[in-house]
């Protein structure tokens, strides 16, 4: 329940007709009906969001997050599909079902609570939250049990959630009576309902009504009513691809956020953080994900530059160069590692660099039916396509400058590579790429020929800010070190010299529309069952089994997913090794962990929490959080404060103190990392970019 109120203006139009109960910054929008799943709804290029009227009509703070921030995330993911979002409003809750259902809106927006009954009619999404419902009761009157406060009337909406917890309280105890009272009614109408006597009490979640009591302070919380109530978004049982979609977004904001520290720090302070991050773009020269292996040669080596100084990777990825830089002048990341050449045109727009470790020629790439150029000058009267924002294009203008009539084509979102397949396929004339990213393309198809080769040398280097001369000692001491030695030409020999491994890598390589594992589709299946993102879960089984389903450890444990056959036996799987028992029985253990963790723990810290007990067990992550709030650290939240007490539950100092004893905890720490990075890597991978 929010605030009560109406939007007469928008009913108006609706009952003339003219649109749909809706708002919308550019017009009255005229609704239809539609039932279908995603595709259905993509034909229409619309994501019809619907919540109850008075959610639009005044903001309040709900967990800490303002409601608005609720629906910009709403509006975020509709952008996120490629569909215009616009908002439909239901008078009330018990509308709500009736309206998705009937095909006038596509996705309950909203903090709906998830009960017995609206599962049955509806889909719901991955969890927002979990809360506990309170009775809400005068002061005089806590303390007590339900049983004991006397004959008592709790006034319960038409619609909502709490009329089924009142409900269910009236079938446990006689002095219980339910008033089903309208479903318009805000909450401050319902408390001002109990201090002027016209009930006795009420249900409400415990987040709302710690944001509403300080205008009610002759209330007070009384006993817990429903211990644990999921807060979700719903979409009909006819859109599970709709639903699949969503939950994807939502983990994949929930666990970005987490990750989100945005400081402009130099190198004293990225030591004592222990995270470097780093900007890159997904690329076969910088940053890709084949198989489950994040790989490139920008990520090889800036990992080996981290992990001389004990510090762990947080990629961040861009696709863009403009995208690169803003995210490092806005403090997201500390440093651009992509394959970016050093330009006058860059410098004078930001960027500085490292020293340059890598030396490349520009090439103009066409068919492989194309003649080799003789002269520059065949450019004249030919396109040539390149990137938005690429170094390609400074070069292009002055070869115009200098007299050579080539036009040029500049695309948005697109990279070197997707130009080359076009050019290959014969979509495009021309395009221009570096040397060495040709070189990756012809070692695995014979469908591209270099044109021409420019004289001039491009050298490419990593970005900074002007403000981390620290940093960037750091790291041209690493480059000078590096650069003629033997890691730095096995890592650049791996990449662009080895066609065995180019071919691999290509063939293999996570992609938009290509499979990660043998069972993607079994995957799918088991995530959206119990609320998770199919990608998450694809990022754990290559952990546990590199997708070998005939695994088995030292322990015992069996599958993709590596469950011990008791456990999965009381889950209801038998035969781990089979692909479909083995997801099954690991999907279904990892939501019962999540599941034992308290209910205010944010999504995203409930995720990794599970990961940590999957790997660890319940108990030894438990002790984890006693320890880490011993220590003075946050035991709701993983990274940089549990993590850093599991670690100490290896030494017998604090092994001894813990419950649960000894674990080897440094493993759980790099277990939750590995996932996490994985994870944002199959993200940024399957991404159109």
């Amino acid at each position: 329940m929010h605030r009560a109120g109406r939007v007469w203006f928008c009913l108006w139009l609706c009952l003339l007709g003219l649109a749909a109960c809706s708002d919308s910054t550019d017009g009255p929008f005229r609704n239809y009906t539609e039932t279908g799943d995603l595709a259905d709804i993509r034909e229409h290029g619309v994501l019809r969001l619907l919540a109850p009227r008075f959610d639009a009509e005044e903001e309040f703070v709900w967990e800490g997050v303002p409601t608005s921030e609720f629906r910009r995330e709403a509006e975020a993911l509709a952008e996120s599909l490629g569909l215009q979002p616009r908002w439909v409003y239901a008078d009330d809750f018990a509308e709500l079902s009736v309206m998705l259902n009937a095909g006038q809106a596509d996705l309950i927006v909203t903090h709906y609570s998830r009960t017995d009954w609206r599962r049955e009619r509806l889909s719901f999404c991955t969890p927002l939250a979990v809360v506990r419902e309170v009775l809400v009761l005068p002061a005089d009157r806590v303390g007590m049990s339900v049983a004991d406060l006397g004959p008592l009337i709790i006034a319960a909406p038409r619609g909502t959630a709490y009329l089924e917890t009142a409900r269910n309280l009236a079938r446990r105890h006689d002095n219980v009576e339910v008033d089903r009272v309208s479903g318009e009614l805000s909450e401050d109408e319902l408390l001002r309902g109990i201090m002027h006597g016209q009930y006795d009490a009420v249900i409400m979640d415990e987040p709302l009504f710690k944001a509403l009591s300080i205008d009610y302070p002759e209330l007070r919380a009384g006993p817990v009513v429903q211990p644990r109530r999921a807060i979700a978004w719903a979409v009909r049982k006819s859109s599970p691809d709709l639903r699949e979609a969503v939950n994807r977004y939502i983990v994949a904001h929930r666990i970005k956020a987490s990750q989100q520290d945005h400081e402009s720090r130099d190198w004293p302070a990225i030591l004592n953080s222990g995270v470097l991050r780093v900007i890159t773009s997904n690329n076969p020269a910088s940053y890709f994900m084949w198989r489950g292996e994040l790989m490139g040669f920008d990520y090889d080596l800036i990992r080996d530059f981290a992990q001389r100084y004990d510090l762990r990777l947080s990629m961040i990825v861009r696709d863009s160069p403009a995208r690169m830089l803003a995210a490092l002048e806005n403090g997201e990341g500390d440093v651009i590692a992509a394959s970016m050449s050093v330009t006058p045109a860059r410098r004078g727009k930001g960027w500085h660099y490292s020293e340059p470790y890598l030396e490349v020629r520009e090439q103009i790439v066409g068919p492989a039916s194309a003649s080799p150029f003789e002269d520059l000058s065949e450019l004249a009267g030919r396109k040539v396509t390149v990137a938005a924002g690429s170094a390609f294009v400074e070069t292009l203008r002055a070869l115009q400058n200098d007299g050579i009539g080539v036009e040029i084509e500049v695309r948005e979102n697109v990279s070197s590579e997707i130009l080359m397949d076009r050019v290959a396929k014969g979509e495009l004339d021309l395009t221009m790429a570096d040397s060495h990213l040709v070189a990756m393309e012809q070692g695995y198809r014979d469908d591209l020929k270099v044109l021409w080769t420019l004289r001039q040398p491009r050298q490419i280097a990593w970005g900074v800010r002007e403000n981390q001369p620290q940093l960037r000692h750091q790291l041209n001491d690493y480059i000078k070190r590096v650069r003629d030695g033997q890691l730095y030409r096995a890592t650049f020999d791996r990449y662009f010299l080895a066609e065995p491994a180019r071919a691999s890598h290509s063939a293999e390589r996570v992609e938009p529309g290509k499979p990660i594992s043998p069972y993607d589709d079994l995957v799918r299946e088991h995530a959206l069952k119990h609320g998770f993102d199919w990608l998450m879960i694809t990022a754990q089984m290559y952990q546990e089994s590199h997708f070998d389903p005939l695994t088995r450890s030292f322990s015992g444990a069996e599958g993709l997913m590596q469950v011990m056959p008791l456990t999965a036996r009381q889950l209801g799987y038998q035969n781990l090794t089979d692909p479909a028992e083995g997801i099954g029985a690991g999907v279904a253990y990892l939501d019962w962990l999540e599941g034992r963790f308290p209910a205010r723990l944010d999504l995203a810290e409930k995720t990794y929490f599970g990961l940590a007990a999957y790997n660890a067990g319940f108990g030894h992550v438990e002790d984890a959080r006693r320890l880490a709030q011993r220590l003075g650290k946050d035991p709701d939240r993983w990274f940089g404060n549990v993590e850093e007490a599991m670690a100490l539950l290896s030494h017998p100092r604090y092994a001894r103190q813990a419950r649960y004893g000894y674990v080897r905890g440094q493993e759980t720490v790099q277990y939750v990392r590995d996932i996490r990075a994985r994870y944002l890597g199959y993200l940024s991978a399957t991404e159109k970019q």
